[in-house]
């Protein structure tokens, strides 16, 4: 019988042998009968049922846990390829080796073309080629521009003299400004109360009693030198005797009508070791553009240099120095000393700068002394000597230098966001840092 619990019972009628293997048919109920409900077999038939679907529920839930731990170990193994990729890319932006080669990648693609340009039609490149020409005479124009500049350098320059000449005057004990000319804005004993200040004049007077008043201003230009880095690297311990006697620095320009040049004139006092009193350096510029490249005109700029010949005095020529070497003699086996002068190291060099051939070709040497040159000898004629005095007390130098100052602020500003990032950061243990804050560490 099929029972309502979906199982299939049978049963067979007196005197009949079901053969072995038969399939068991549901018999229908005769007339009145009514059909068969076996308590036990109904609740095993449900309970089949039940762990049937158990069973099914029991395996999509199987089913589906494995499908969320599959993704669950998907996006584990993305951030650790991310994390990977971080300490990997922080490894290489480490390495100088890698950073080296980047860079150098890097500048290989620079100025190369895109391509865009030879796509470009012909009547657009014929425009292009206006747009060119158009440059070309801009280039002139700027440069009768810097020509004027020139002059009005000139002409200023004139200007100046009287008090760079007042200025060496008092340099070299020449002239004694007055005491409204002493006074400066800044000075400090302006803050201090009268008692304080007699005191002070009283101690100066003692002092100056004990020991000789010095005259002008003693070693200004060797000072001034010696505060700029680009001066003191040139500048050996034997230079400085000679550099104490510098009584002046100036520039001269080249008259009107004359190719444009700049003349720096270093005047000495009578010393011990040269006859000049005075050694010069002279920087031949151009401003013209270039035919062969006319786009590279930047103003003007320095062709070349001459210098000057000192005359030493017997024995005092510093920019050599003379030096002892043994020899030993191949066959015989004799020892003897040989004597040799070869160049020294000296700021005085500086006069005597590398020769340009005509055809303008050097060696890398040559090329990296007169490019050095030509930074000095700018710098000396831009710089220096008009703002002398703040060289000598070291302010301008630090104007020099502020404008080194942004690199280092932007690393600190680094280190502050990395400090407020720790301090954000819920995991993060102070005791554990192996370095704490100063205003953190004990004293």
């Amino acid at each position: 019988r099929l029972l309502s619990g979906g199982v299939v019972t049978a049963r067979a009628p007196p005197g009949y042998i079901q053969p072995i293997g038969a399939a068991l048919l549901p018999l229908a109920p005769s007339e009145g009968e009514q059909p068969e409900r076996s308590p036990r077999n109904i609740s095993l038939g449900g309970k089949k049922m039940a762990d049937l679907n158990n069973k099914e529920q029991t395996e999509c839930d199987l089913k589906d846990d494995m499908e969320d731990v599959e993704d669950i170990e998907e996006d584990e193994a993305s951030e650790d390829a991310d994390n990977k990729a971080r300490q990997l890319t922080v490894q290489m932006m480490q390495n100088p080796r890698i950073l080296a080669a980047l860079q150098e990648r890097l500048d290989g693609l620079v100025g190369n073309p895109s391509g865009y340009i030879e796509s470009l039609p012909k009547i657009v490149k014929k425009r292009v080629n206006a747009l060119k020409n158009l440059q070309v005479k801009c280039a002139h124009i700027e440069a009768k521009f810097y020509a004027e500049v020139h002059e009005l350098q000139r002409k200023y320059a004139a200007l100046y003299q009287p008090l760079f000449d007042k200025r060496s005057d008092i340099i070299n004990a020449i002239f004694e400004p007055t005491e409204d000319e002493c006074k400066w804005q800044g000075d400090d004993e302006e803050e201090l109360s009268d008692e304080v200040k007699e005191k002070v004049k009283v101690e100066e007077e003692k002092k100056d009693e004990e020991k000789e008043e010095p005259k002008g201003i003693p070693e200004f230009w060797l000072t001034v030198f010696k505060n700029v880095d680009l001066l003191s690297d040139m500048i050996q311990e034997h230079d400085e005797p000679i550099l104490k006697h510098l009584k002046d620095l100036k520039v001269k320009f080249s008259d009107p009508g004359q190719p444009m040049s700049f003349t720096l004139e270093f005047k000495f006092e009578p010393n011990e070791y040269f006859t000049n009193d005075a050694v010069t350096k002279t920087y031949k510029m151009r401003s013209q553009p270039d035919e062969s490249d006319p786009f590279s005109f930047d103003g003007p700029e320095i062709m070349g240099c001459t210098g000057c010949q000192i005359d030493w005095k017997k024995g005092k020529n510093i920019t050599m120095k003379t030096i002892k070497k043994k020899q030993k003699h191949k066959g015989r086996g004799t020892v003897r000393t040989v004597t040799k002068t070869v160049p020294n190291d000296s700021f005085f060099n500086f006069f005597c700068p590398p020769e340009v051939p005509e055809n303008g070709e050097l060696d890398e040497d040559s090329e990296a002394i007169l490019a050095t040159d030509f930074e000095i000898g700018h710098f000396l004629h831009e710089r220096i000597i008009p703002r002398a005095v703040l060289y000598f007390t070291g302010e301008a130098v630090e104007d020099d230098d502020d404008d080194y100052d942004e690199e280092g602020e932007e690393a600190d500003d680094e280190e502050g966001e990395e400090e407020a990032d720790e301090e954000n950061d819920p995991d993060y243990d102070p005791k554990k840092d192996p370095n704490p804050p100063s205003e953190c560490k004990q004293q």
